[in-house]
């Protein structure tokens, strides 16, 4: 099959395309390159394009049309939260703007099948030891309202032009399937608490009188490895498909609080920092953790990776960064 892949330079997005290839497929990349670089792509060919720009419709039509294109897997999108409260305008400009123009082009290029990087920041307040995708979204911050709308556009382009998707809502990244593939920026917990150990500072917690066993906040951690797996496996489904946009959770359905995965880190690390604890963060939901039940029944994806893998092989990326 040949696939293009929007974001392939990226963390997520580098794991995916060097998944595809394992499974056979034929990749073109497209990214703007602002924050990785062509050899993290596994040798697929990249085309730079920046996605909410006014021709990149044109452009992408063209591109598929090339390439002879029969599936798309979407992952080029803004993503920090932070960033999205400062900047919201800017956030829907991106992510909904680039989204939109990718429909387009799939649609003159008559491509109708799309695999969708959503995101368990879909919704946002909503708390529970498995939360199924049932569960009605309640975004709080734009970037988690992108990629709900985002999930809504598809589900109009599919009524509109016969597209078969997948959303697949990410809960916790960590990991890296090999060293070169590594996470190198210090968004989630497991990379910030890399910060602090080679500052020589304490890992911080913030809040431990939440209602979870140790008091600290709970949550589902899934490998990257085992993320690209389930993208190739929502592909392979895609084949037989009906137009539509099926939504999958993408997690281990177990959850691990904030103070067991420091301890963990420290531990495969070997530091014998302790961790201090913080008041609590505006807005942390005790717990976060998925119901992984649909994706399982629907096409027999299932992650395989543990905890200490995830640690053990981001620390080891994190370690082939540094040396000389």
């Amino acid at each position: 099959m040949r696939v293009l892949v929007t974001g392939g330079a990226g963390y997520i997005g580098s794991h995916v395309v060097t998944a595809l290839h394992a499974a056979g497929h034929d990749v073109l990349v497209v990214d703007d390159l602002l924050r990785r670089h062509v050899d993290a792509v596994d040798g697929a060919p990249v085309v730079r394009l920046h996605l909410a720009e006014d021709a990149a419709a044109e452009r992408l039509a063209a591109l598929m049309t090339e390439h002879r294109t029969d599936a798309v897997m979407h992952f080029a999108a803004r993503k920090q939260v932070g960033e999205s409260v400062a900047r919201p305008a800017w956030y829907y400009r991106e992510n909904i703007g680039g989204l939109a123009n990718l429909l387009l082009g799939m649609e003159q290029a008559a491509v109708t099948r799309l695999v969708f990087s959503s995101s368990a920041a879909v919704y946002g307040a909503v708390e529970g030891a498995a939360i199924g995708e049932d569960v009605e979204p309640r975004p709080t911050n734009p970037y988690g309202e992108t990629k709900l709308f985002g999930e809504k556009l598809i589900a109009a382009a599919a009524e509109g032009f016969g597209l078969r998707a997948v959303s697949l809502r990410y809960f916790n990244v960590a990991g890296a399937a090999t060293p070169e593939l590594g996470d190198s920026a210090a968004l989630n917990l497991i990379p910030m608490v890399f910060d602090r150990i080679e500052a020589g500072e304490a890992p911080r917690i913030f809040g431990d009188d939440y209602p979870t066993p140790d008091g600290t906040c709970v949550r589902d951690y899934i490998h990257v490895a085992d993320l690209a797996d389930a993208h190739t496996a929502a592909l392979a489904g895609l084949q037989t498909a009906a137009p539509g946009n099926t939504v999958f959770n993408v997690g281990t359905g177990i959850g691990t609080s904030v103070r067991q995965m420091i301890e963990r880190v420290l531990a495969i690390v070997g530091s014998d920092l302790e961790p201090v604890v913080e008041g609590r963060r505006p807005g942390d939901a005790a717990y976060a953790v998925a119901s992984p039940a649909r994706i399982a029944a629907a096409i027999g994806w299932r992650a395989q990776h543990t905890v200490d893998e995830m640690i053990a092989s981001a620390w080891a990326a994190r370690l082939a960064r540094i040396e000389p």
